[in-house]
């Protein structure tokens, strides 16, 4: 049980820094966040979304990969490569509808950054309980 408080606790860490790098006013704000980190290096781009990182450790070290494991993984690699193409379209493409550039516009709640770090290790504690 220890072991699965401190796992959590350490996933919890890992999503409030990557909320705290993440953060911006507007979604386009945290596009230009990590299109900063993906101008230096895609392996920093990658390196600023430790969150996934440290599940694929839990995976490893408790060889527990159940189906909200899976999820959870499944959910962090979608966030990652979305993330990516939304990149690709707003700054190197240049190509995006008029409904998007709206989307990316509004002004997001303060604690809009904190629910990766609400949802997943909840998530984490229940599929290793």
């Amino acid at each position: 049980m220890e072991n699965i408080l401190l796992l959590t606790l350490i996933l919890l860490l890992a999503e409030l820094f990557e909320a705290l790098t993440q953060r911006a006013e507007t979604l386009l704000g945290v596009l230009e966040n990590l299109y900063a980190s993906y101008q230096k290096s895609i392996f920093l781009f990658f390196l600023m979304q430790p969150g996934f990182y440290v599940l694929l450790f839990i995976v490893l070290i408790t060889g527990v990969l159940n189906a909200t494991m899976i999820f959870l993984l499944a959910i962090k690699i979608f966030d990652m490569f979305y993330k990516i193409e939304l990149i690709k379209k707003v700054f190197i493409q240049r190509n995006m509808p008029a409904e998007m550039a709206e989307m990316l516009a509004w002004k997001m709640p303060k604690y809009f950054f904190l629910m990766g770090s609400a949802m997943y290790p909840p998530l984490l504690f229940y599929a290793l309980s």
